[in-house]
């Protein structure tokens, strides 16, 4: 039986697709598509879990919600793309896993919140902007001493800090300035499974 992913146009769901081309395992998409105007999941996904948000996994009888969660699901289930040595890149596996929506994108979606206020929006984004520069100064300092998150080779926490990034490039000022990580994104996105996940997934509007 094939796994079977919800997926929402332009979303973090764009994350497992690309680990599933990782790693080689047959999968079906369902789709769905934001609301135009409000850019909400459609309430469709709720039929699917009752939080309504995507990704979700399939697999068999279990429903898995959580990006982070399905991703290390899916490292138990196959014994790929989990942290390659034990000791300190373990450690980094494991921060970077939960840094990426733990730390770093909650600053970004405050930006995009107070974005979208009347009049204050620009103000309060000025405002938002360094501490987001900390996180990104952090980033940068790390790809600058290491090819990867948690060390030598690709894993899963690179996976999930994948997201984020695209999304400072569009929305927070990441760019040349920071060249180990712009350098790092421009690594991922010329992987052949993440060219295939981008084909199979549709709109994706951060890579």
């Amino acid at each position: 039986m094939s796994l079977i992913v919800h997926h929402l146009n332009n979303s973090r769901s764009q994350r497992l697709l690309w680990m599933l081309e990782e790693l080689e395992l047959p999968y079906e998409i369902r789709f769905y598509e934001r609301d135009k105007a409000t850019m909400l999941a459609p309430p469709e996904l709720k039929k699917v879990h009752p939080l309504g948000k995507s990704p979700v996994l399939e697999d068999g009888k279990l429903k898995l919600v959580e990006t982070g969660a399905i991703c290390e699901y899916l490292v138990d289930k196959t014994g790929k793309l989990g942290p390659t040595s034990q000791g300190e890149g373990l450690l980094q596996y494991r921060q970077f896993m939960h840094y990426a929506e733990g730390s770093l994108m909650p600053n970004l979606l405050l930006m995009l919140a107070m974005s979208k206020v009347p009049l204050i929006g620009g103000i309060a984004v000025k405002k938002v902007q360094p501490m987001v520069d900390v996180h990104l100064d952090y980033v940068e300092q790390v790809l600058a001493s290491r090819p990867w998150f948690a060390g030598k080779a690709m894993t899963a926490a690179d996976i999930m800090m994948s997201f984020p990034l695209e999304a400072a490039v569009s929305r927070a000022g990441l760019g040349p300035s920071r060249p180990a990580t712009m350098a790092w994104l421009k690594k991922i996105h010329a992987r052949p499974a993440y060219k295939t996940a981008l084909e199979k997934g549709g709109e994706y509007d951060y890579a």
